[in-house]
């Protein structure tokens, strides 16, 4: 197997171990920083239940599976694509313009990339997802416009999310702005940036495309929520 079929799993118990809560069966990350989880081996009924156990009855999930475990009720679903890039080179940046400057986002900047995030649905910005690293972002004047930052990290990948840009500012290039900026780091550190992308999404995708990322497999991200007794 890949270590990208189930990236939650292999950054889990990789390189984002210290970030996991869980043992060697069933782990999540911290509550505050995403809600992604996964099981050993892709699961038995055991594994899905001692997960359900871990985070207690009526929490929510996002795994890769293609239905419901026992245990666990499916609230939604996202079908996806599952982009590598395994370029050489990364094109060049589009100019920002003169009212435009390309930031690097930390704590400071919570409170304006959830408002971000609220009015573009890229998918679940948490407290400390920030702490993932790696974040950048376009302001234009105070306004944050676009952004992008890091989020799983399998052993040799990294994972660019939250990638999201204001439709005031769109077609300026922002979006592509931050996430050169965020793959740059990921190749800086020897690591290949992987991403996720709804199949229905061709915008994103002609950009994703044109940036050097190829198609790599179709992954099912299910929204489910426990139902283990307390």
């Amino acid at each position: 197997m890949h270590v990208l079929d189930d990236p939650a799993w292999n950054a889990l118990t990789g390189p984002h171990a210290a970030l996991a809560v869980g043992d060697d069966r069933a782990r999540r990350y911290l509550p505050d920083m995403s809600p992604f989880a996964s099981v050993a081996d892709h699961g038995s009924d055991a594994d899905w239940a001692r997960l359900a156990d871990l985070v207690g009855p009526g929490a929510t999930l996002g795994v890769f599976a293609d239905a419901a475990p026992a245990g666990w009720e499916a609230v939604g679903g996202h079908d996806c694509y599952q982009y590598v890039f395994e370029g050489a080179d990364l094109p060049t940046a589009p100019a920002l313009g003169d009212d435009a400057r390309l930031v690097r986002l930390g704590e400071a900047d919570v409170d304006d990339a959830v408002d971000l995030v609220e009015r573009t649905r890229p998918g679940p910005f948490l407290p400390r997802t920030i702490d993932f690293g790696g974040y950048h972002g376009v302001r234009v004047g105070d306004r944050l416009a676009a952004m992008a930052g890091q989020r799983m990290r399998p052993d040799g990948w990294c994972e660019v999310s939250a990638v999201c840009s204001d439709p005031q500012w769109r077609g300026r290039g922002f979006a592509v702005q931050v996430m050169l900026a965020v793959m740059r780091g990921i190749l800086d550190r020897g690591e290949r940036p992987f991403l996720h992308v709804e199949t229905g999404n061709q915008r994103a995708v002609a950009v994703y495309e044109r940036l050097g990322f190829t198609r790599r497999a179709r992954m099912n991200v299910l929204v489910c929520r426990s139902s283990a007794a307390a």
